[in-house]
């Protein structure tokens, strides 16, 4: 495999956890610059981690003249991720960038169109596609379960984060049912056509907005997607991953999230009574690189090959829309379509 050169926008948190993604593999991957608005951010983050680059600043126009990467890794807030991207692909330079694409259809329909111009990649990291058991849990539906009717997730956790989440007007939904929305579009491989939604706040909450939502997503060939959420539900939290149940033509099948569980299905095999007896599988889960370090490793995959990554812009964008469309039909009182 070659090794590429990376440049990584935004210096926080979530940026020096890329960092210490791109470090592991010192054989692929060679940081050359790293970017941050804040003045000496960049710098602070690349010597915090070892790394000795060409460009540590705030214009990301002369990061990629100095360094010359072969590819941007944008990790910046949601409004920035526009810029950085359009801006990246101008100049020849693929992006993997951080969930969610964009803080509006327009812009990311914008960023789509830039990366068909430039004739690039770009690829959104929905790293939880690439967790070992939500890929058994889709080969288990797939092997087992066959085509499914429903499918239904729930997320409950009391997240008290301060800060800007909890003055967002909704904060649950545009910020974290993106990750929940494309993991059902994993699990399902079908696209959304319509949504009926309904965020509210309970009086309990510490959110300014809407931490609670409901919502029942129409996917193509009729199956039904339906969300269930809160980030002000205190007590008995689900996993990050959500609980998931999936049910089809020959059984059902189940997964509550946890990485130490593995999926589980019980398929129908007895005589069509009033209740039909049961076998029980339970999924063995492959270990491959999961969460940031997956999209890296499918990322790279996809500049040495050519292959389509997962998170391909054309791709991420309907999980995108899902979310908008769901913000839509919550302020409207009515179902309505996902616009891609």
């Amino acid at each position: 495999m070659s090794k590429f050169k990376a440049v990584i926008v935004g210096a926080g948190g979530m940026g020096k956890a890329w960092g210490r993604n791109l470090k592991a593999i010192p054989s692929q991957v060679e940081l050359v610059g790293w970017v941050d608005l804040r003045d000496g951010a960049a710098a602070a983050a690349a010597e915090d981690l070892g790394f000795a680059v060409k460009y540590a600043g705030c214009d990301l126009g002369q990061a990629l003249a100095d360094a010359r990467p072969d590819f941007v890794v944008d990790v910046t807030i949601p409004e920035a991720h526009h810029d950085v991207t359009l801006q990246s692909l101008s100049a020849g330079i693929p992006v993997l960038g951080e969930k969610p694409m964009a803080d509006s259809m327009e812009r990311a329909r914008a960023m789509v169109a830039a990366s068909e111009k430039a004739g690039k990649l770009y690829m959104v990291s929905q790293s939880r596609r690439y967790d070992n058991n939500i890929r058994a849990f889709r080969a288990l539906i797939e092997q087992y379960v066959g085509e499914l009717g429903i499918l239904n997730s729930d997320f409950y956790i009391g997240a008290h984060f301060g800060g800007f989440r909890d003055k967002m007007r909704s904060p649950l939904i545009l910020d974290m049912a993106i990750h929940t929305f494309d993991a059902a579009r994993y699990l399902c491989g079908l696209d959304p056509v319509s949504v009926y939604c309904e965020e509210f706040n309970p009086k309990w909450s510490w959110y300014d907005g809407a931490s609670s939502a409901t919502a029942i997503f129409e996917m193509q060939g009729g199956l039904r997607y339906t969300y269930r959420g809160s980030w002000s539900a205190e007590g008995r939290a689900t996993s990050w991953e959500s609980e998931w149940r999936a049910a089809g033509e020959r059984g059902t099948a189940t997964w509550d999230g946890i990485g130490a569980h593995p999926p589980v299905a019980e398929i129908a095999v007895g005589e069509h009574k009033f209740m039909r007896s049961v076998e029980s599988v339970t999924a063995t889960p492959e270990k491959q690189p999961g969460g940031i370090a997956g999209s890296i490793q499918d990322f790279l995959h996809a500049l040495e090959t050519g292959a389509t990554p997962m998170g391909e812009c054309h791709d991420n964008i309907k999980s995108l829309a899902m979310v908008f469309a769901a913000m839509e039909s919550s302020d409207a009182g009515k179902r309505v379509k996902v616009e891609i």
